[in-house]
């Protein structure tokens, strides 16, 4: 596996490091990180119209609900 980081990704992680506060913990940093890279793609996803509507995702959840794996929201 390559150990260093693509520029842009390098750019990312500075950046959002030098926003969090001084006494932040490696355990936040990482959660932070996560979150705001999923929020990234998330958004990409939506500007390329990589999209699904609440119907399909229904279907998709619904067999992991049903298969006792998840509860839906109404069910907790």
């Amino acid at each position: 596996m390559n150990s260093t980081l693509p520029a842009k990704e390098k750019e990312f992680v500075q950046k959002n490091l030098d926003e969090m506060p001084d006494d932040v913990s490696a355990e936040e940093i990482i959660k932070e990180l996560a979150f705001k890279r999923m929020i990234e793609r998330g958004l990409q996803d939506s500007l390329n119209d990589r999209v699904i509507s609440q119907e399909q995702l229904e279907k998709q959840i619904d067999p992991l609900c049903f298969s006792g794996k998840f509860k839906k929201p109404e069910q907790l």
